[in-house]
């Protein structure tokens, strides 16, 4: 699947309703047109590398104020 930035790749919906913030256990957002896993308690996003969310803190990227 592509769209207007590159390719993407859609996550299972089921496994987005059961993962949480590694740090916090709060509920993640999605993001599809970032391919992130948004943890705002956290303010931390998350990758998505091929359909795979790297739950890593080390991995994440830290959200702007």
């Amino acid at each position: 699947m592509t769209n207007e930035t590159g390719p993407t790749t859609r996550v299972d919906p089921k496994l987005l309703e059961i993962l949480v913030c590694p740090l916090t256990k709060s509920t993640l957002e999605y993001d599809a047109a970032k391919q992130e896993l948004i943890s705002r308690a956290a303010k931390l996003a998350y990758p998505i590398r091929d359909g795979i969310p790297i739950m890593l803190p080390e991995e994440a990227r830290p959200l702007e104020e």
